[in-house]
């Protein structure tokens, strides 16, 4: 059983560092890739480190959906949906019709002002735009620039698809069914859920008439085939033809993802080779500098799982003692503990 034998005083490398060559005979450093790392080497250079299963998991999945950002314009053009066609929209999707060209317009502006060389704070003089946004669009983000709204349908899709597919295509009938199991929205929302649908099973070849956001898309393409309704399917073929090298970004998550779960690091050279060249390059990089921690992640027992419980039991035991407590009082309480 693990316990906490001390707490720090912040997250920094360097007070790691010191606690760690203050304590010898340690064999076995189970931590976060980062700083951490370079902490620990130059610290105990004699021990095993191993990094964090779960977040490499996560890691993988969140550089996918980067990856998928940064093809979004590409995959809006192949697929068609690059531009939308106002006619068939209802009274709630034509306000939001405009939203997706003006934040084009917006990056566009931002970026020729970066490129002439004018500061952030005069961009934001000029552009009106928060230091926030001019700053993600300076570095390479915001590159997708469509916006996929939760609305209070979200937590119902799956009751109102299982009712459309019994033949229920009534907008009020749909409402009330829905009333019955909580559903508290008005009985317009419903109506224009029933009225959406029924024009995009209308729109030619099954593809969505409004765009995928890029989350939404890079689950579809990470969920098993058999999971995916036949509209899915088909946009994935679709996205998968025209951009060959998200199916690729997708494989190799998966097979980093696979190693991890199975405890077996015979592919991991294989998959460095192969992600060099793949839009996971920079995933890959970070994982080739942190190899060793990596493939101990795979194959060692050892986990930060107990650091994370233990982390979320701080965290508790602070928030009982309204934030203030010190660090001494911290110590007392739970390292005795």
């Amino acid at each position: 059983m693990a316990h906490i034998v001390d707490l720090l005083p912040d997250r920094a490398g360097t007070t790691v560092e010191e606690w760690l060559s203050a304590h010898s005979g340690i064999e076995m450093i189970a931590r976060d890739r980062g700083a951490y790392g370079s902490a620990a080497t130059r610290a105990r250079p004699g021990a095993r480190q191993v990094a964090d299963r779960w977040h490499l998991i996560e890691n993988a999945s969140a550089a996918f959906l980067d990856a998928v950002r940064r093809s979004m314009s590409r995959m809006r053009a192949a697929i068609g949906t690059a531009t939308i066609d106002p006619a068939p929209l209802i009274c709630a999707e034509r306000r939001q019709h405009d939203g997706p060209l003006r934040r084009q317009d917006a990056n566009a502006i931002i970026r020729r002002l970066a490129e002439a060389g004018t500061p952030i704070k005069e961009i934001v003089r000029r552009t009106g735009h928060s230091r926030k946004v001019v700053r993600e669009v300076v570095r390479g983000g915001r590159t997708d620039v469509f916006r996929i709204r939760m609305t209070s349908l979200n937590g119902f899709l799956p009751h109102l698809e299982a009712a459309w597919a019994g033949g229920c295509r009534n907008g009020t009938e749909l409402w009330r069914r829905l009333k019955a199991i909580g559903f508290h929205g008005a009985p317009r929302i419903a109506s224009g859920w029933a009225t959406s649908r029924r024009r995009s099973e209308s729109t030619p070849d099954m593809l969505p008439r409004k765009p995928p956001s890029a989350r939404t898309l890079a689950r579809l393409m990470s969920s098993p085939p058999d999971r995916l309704s036949t509209a899915d399917t088909m946009l994935v073929a679709a996205v998968e033809k025209a951009l060959p090298m998200l199916g690729v970004a997708r494989d190799l998550a998966a097979r980093l993802q696979t190693m991890l779960r199975s405890k077996s690091s015979a592919g991991l050279d294989a998959w460095l080779g192969d992600a060099r060249s793949s839009l996971l390059a920079a995933f890959a990089s970070g994982i080739a500098a942190d190899r060793d921690a990596v493939e101990a992640a795979i194959t060692e027992p050892w986990s930060n799982g107990q650091t994370e419980g233990q982390i979320t039991k701080l965290k508790l035991v602070k928030r009982q003692m309204y934030g203030r407590a010190k660090l001494d009082l911290l110590r007392a309480r739970l390292c005795a503990a």
